[in-house]
């Protein structure tokens, strides 16, 4: 609905070369909303996309899903992964049992919210550009040290309207600058992430 808003907006995303991964039609809760308007507005979103950029979306990521959103990711067909997890640092894959009792192998990209300016809008949060850089820079460098001889992750949940504010946007770039002092590091899409895993950690059944 936002894309369709803001279509110049839109076109500079897809010349710029970003991910446009799909975050629903509505922003609303889905824990209680019947599974056949969910997948309704799941297609509705999807096809906004499709004629907007081109190109259906690969990844998806509700934010507020409902015990049935990810199968019906899976059933919808065509996303590489989703990404309405948060307990891991890695890609992984697991199984879901689609309508008809079949078993479908499918990726989850784990999203975060504790590396996230959200936080600067919550209670317990960040105050301070200072405190959002400080907590970035301290996960960055536990996960580059872990790092030396098995890959990881960090996730950074960014928006305009919280971490484009002056006063914080600055911790952003001071971030930039600290990782770009280090080696072996890939700033990449989401979907550049499920690509790679897809190739390099194929689902193995267990």
């Amino acid at each position: 609905m936002a894309l369709e808003r803001h279509p110049d907006v839109t076109a500079a995303f897809v010349e710029l070369g970003h991910e446009i991964a799909c975050h629903g039609w509505r922003w609303i809760h889905y824990q209680n909303i019947d599974e056949a308007t969910e997948r309704e507005h799941m297609r509705i979103a999807i096809d906004i996309i499709k004629r907007m950029t081109g190109d259906a979306p690969l990844g998806w990521y509700t934010g507020r899903d409902s015990p049935n959103t990810r199968r019906l990711v899976v059933e919808h067909g065509g996303l590489l992964y989703d990404a309405d997890y948060y307990g891991d640092d890695l890609p992984f894959w697991t199984e879901v049992q689609v309508s008809g009792g079949q078993r479908t192998p499918h990726l989850i990209v784990p999203y975060t919210l504790d590396s996230n300016d959200m936080r600067f809008a919550s209670p317990q949060g960040f105050n301070t550009g200072d405190q959002f850089f400080a907590y970035l820079k301290d996960s960055f460098d536990v996960l580059y040290a872990e790092g030396e001889d098995r890959p990881k992750m960090l996730s950074i949940g960014m928006h305009c309207r919280l971490l484009g504010r002056p006063g914080r946007f600055k911790a952003l770039q001071r971030f930039l600058d600290h990782i770009e002092k280090h080696d072996r590091v890939w700033v990449c899409r989401r979907v550049d992430i499920a690509r790679h895993w897809i190739d390099k950690h194929a689902f193995r059944a267990q």
